[in-house]
């Protein structure tokens, strides 16, 4: 499956007259590179066709910002799935069955202490298999770097998951769900792609707000294309946050590859000419890739939109 790191490597390529062509759905190719790269993709994104010198990966930064990897363990006393969400597709990681659980007792027994007894054999039982459980969760979550869970079962399910998983872990469930017991994983994936949803759309506003914030403190966070753009050049962006939409022209110089929106005749850096680029929010997004920055894409913010549509959390 696609990841930053996937990204980071596409945004690396490109120069010396190469030419890429970007076909989404899918495809991005170079013939004098002889590169080839298909995403089957699972969600819907802009037709368009893109003939550039370096990869046009800007709409799949967008999905990796609005659809990051999320962990679902649906689990009740004998058995457990764990799923894998990531770009709209579901993917189970695997299944644990505890057939030998002993059930309740259903004679009792002569006094309290017998049924006292056998309860915690099967509360022993119950917690040996949600250790299992708990394991192959850790596992998953390290192997996908993922760090957004969602629970599915009972309450009394629920409850005593949430009580044996360690605080690190729980910290990342996002929301609960009660599937029904033989829910498939179409079921699953629609039951929770409207928690994601709810959960992604209220962490863009966090963003937002975080970053206008920052910026107007002046605390290590700027608003505004050539303010983003310049501490792009300078190595300081963290997290390159801007809105799903933005677009504009712009220039790049031939020599060092500075991006600027402004018209100017010599770059300030090296002296070197200036070409027009179509694509310059792509190409700063690329930029910030490469120098190991986060993307944040937001799908829609009055507020971004009025401080220039895209900022920049800074390293220093």
């Amino acid at each position: 499956m696609l990841n930053y790191s996937e990204l980071k490597q596409l945004s690396a390529l490109g120069g010396n007259g190469n030419m890429f062509v970007s076909l989404y759905l899918n495809v991005i190719s170079s013939a004098p590179l002889g590169f080839w790269r298909e995403y089957n993709l699972s969600l819907p994104v802009k037709n368009e066709i893109v003939v550039d010198s370096t990869p046009y990966i800007k709409p799949l930064a967008a999905l990796l910002s609005s659809y990051p990897r999320y962990i679902v363990l649906v689990a009740d006393k004998e058995s457990a799935r764990l799923f894998l969400i990531h770009l709209g597709r579901i993917e189970i990681y695997t299944e644990h069955v505890t057939p030998d659980i002993p059930g309740k007792h259903k004679k009792g027994g002569w006094f309290a202490l017998e049924q006292g007894r056998y309860e915690r054999h099967i509360d022993f039982h119950i917690s040996q298999h949600m250790k299992d459980v708990i394991k192959s969760l850790e596992e998953l979550l390290i192997r996908e770097s993922a760090d957004r869970i969602i629970l599915g079962g009972s309450e009394e399910t629920l409850a005593k998951v949430k009580n044996m998983l360690p605080h690190t872990i729980l910290d990342k469930v996002i929301a609960t769900f009660h599937p029904e017991k033989m829910s498939g994983g179409k079921d699953i994936l629609n039951e929770t792609l409207c928690l994601i949803e709810g959960f992604e759309r209220n962490k863009e506003k966090e963003i937002v707000e975080d970053l206008i914030t920052r910026a107007m403190k002046g605390n290590m966070a700027v608003i505004g294309l050539e303010d983003v753009l310049t501490n792009i050049r300078n190595g300081k962006v963290m997290n390159l946050i801007f809105l799903k939409d933005l677009s504009t022209t712009g220039f790049k110089c031939k020599n060092c590859g500075l991006l600027t929106s402004h018209a100017i005749k010599a770059c300030p850096y090296c002296s070197g000419t200036f070409e027009d680029v179509n694509y310059l929010i792509d190409l700063a997004a690329q930029k910030a890739v490469e120098q190991g920055a986060t993307i944040d894409v937001i799908s829609d913010s009055t507020e971004l939109a009025r401080a220039g549509g895209i900022g920049a959390i800074l390293r220093f």
